[in-house]
C-alpha cells in the first residue's frame, strides 16, 4: 500500500523454492493484489520457479504458466539464468535447472503472451567462452519467440557467497560486458545497467558502452540491497537518476514494465 501511494506502478515477485507451499499460494496471491490494486503490473517468477512447479504440483508447464497468467501474472523478470554453460553452471547453482530448460519455459511463456527480461550472472567462474555461449542462446531463442524485452548482465558480487574469495569483475570488465552484450544482442531492444551491482559511476558510464536503461530508484536500500550495493550506495531517487543520465548527455525518460513510455499528466 506505501509503494502504491508513492507511485509505485509495478510489483516484483521472486521467492525460493518451498516445497511446502500449495500451487494456490501463488494464485490467490496474485488474485488479491490484482483486486486490490487492480493497476499494479505483477512481474513474478523465474523460469526456475516455473520448472519448480511443474515438477512439484505435478503440471504441465503451458498449465503453470497459464492458471498464473489467469490469476494475474502480467510478465515474468530475468533470473535465474545465471550462466548457462555445463560444467560452469552446476557448479555455481546445481538446484537450479538446466540452461536448456531455462531456455525452453522462456520460450514458453513468451508463446503465453507475456514478456520477460534476462540476465547472465559473469564475473565468477566463468570463462569467457561461457559467456559467449549465454548470449548466442539467449539471441537464439529470441528469435524463436521474440518475448525478451530486456537483457541484464548482472556483476557478480562475492561477499558473503561460497566463492568469497574472488576478487568480482572490475569496471574494466563491467564496461565490457556491456558493449559485447549489445553488439551480440542485435534482437533485444534494451540492455539494462543495474547501478545496484555496477555502481553509480560505471553505469551512467555503461549508457556510452550500449546499456539504454538505468535501474533504478531505490529508497530504502533494504538487507538484501545493502548486501550487493557496489560501493556502499544503496540510494537512487527519482531526481537523481534523472540528473545522472542527463549529465552523460541523455534524455531521461520515465518507462514502465513493458517499456511504454509515462506520460505524466499536466497540473
Amino acid at each position: 500500500r506505501t509503494a502504491v501511494s508513492e507511485g509505485a506502478t509495478e510489483l516484483h515477485i521472486v521467492g525460493g523454492l518451498n516445497s511446502k507451499l500449495p500451487f494456490e499460494y501463488y494464485t490467490d496471491l496474485f488474485s488479491s493484489l490484482k483486486r486490490e490494486f487492480p493497476k499494479l503490473h505483477l512481474k513474478a517468477l523465474t523460469m526456475v520457479e516455473l520448472d519448480f512447479f511443474a515438477r512439484l504440483y505435478k503440471m504441465s508447464d503451458e498449465d503453470v504458466i497459464e492458471k498464473l497468467k489467469a490469476a494475474g501474472m502480467d510478465s515474468c523478470p530475468g533470473g535465474g539464468a545465471e550462466i548457462f554453460a555445463e560444467p560452469t553452471r552446476s557448479r555455481i547453482c546445481d538446484h537450479k535447472c538446466d540452461g536448456d530448460r531455462w531456455l525452453e519455459l522462456a520460450g514458453k511463456v513468451h508463446q503465453a503472451g507475456l514478456k520477460t527480461n534476462a540476465t547472465m550472472l559473469y564475473g565468477h567462474i566463468e570463462s569467457i567462452e561461457d559467456r559467449i555461449d549465454h548470449l548466442v542462446k539467449l539471441r537464439e531463442q529470441q528469435d524463436k519467440t521474440g518475448g525478451f524485452q530486456c537483457f541484464i548482465p548482472l556483476a557478480f558480487y562475492p561477499p558473503g557467497t561460497a566463492l568469497s574469495s574472488l576478487p568480482g569483475p572490475d569496471a574494466i570488465d563491467n564496461l565490457k560486458t556491456i558493449a559485447v552484450s549489445r553488439l551480440m544482442l542485435d534482437n533485444f531492444d534494451h540492455i539494462k545497467a543495474y547501478w545496484v551491482m555496477l555502481g553509480k559511476a560505471t553505469a551512467q558510464t555503461a549508457l556510452h558502452f550500449g546499456a539504454n536503461d538505468l535501474d533504478g530508484t531505490i529508497t530504502d536500500g533494504g538487507e538484501l540491497t545493502h548486501a550487493y550495493a557496489a560501493e556502499g550506495e544503496v540510494k537512487m531517487t527519482k531526481q537523481e537518476i534523472i540528473t545522472m543520465i542527463e549529465n552523460a548527455g541523455f534524455e531521461a525518460v520515465e518507462r514502465d514494465t513493458v517499456y511504454n513510455r509515462v506520460e505524466k499528466a499536466m497540473a
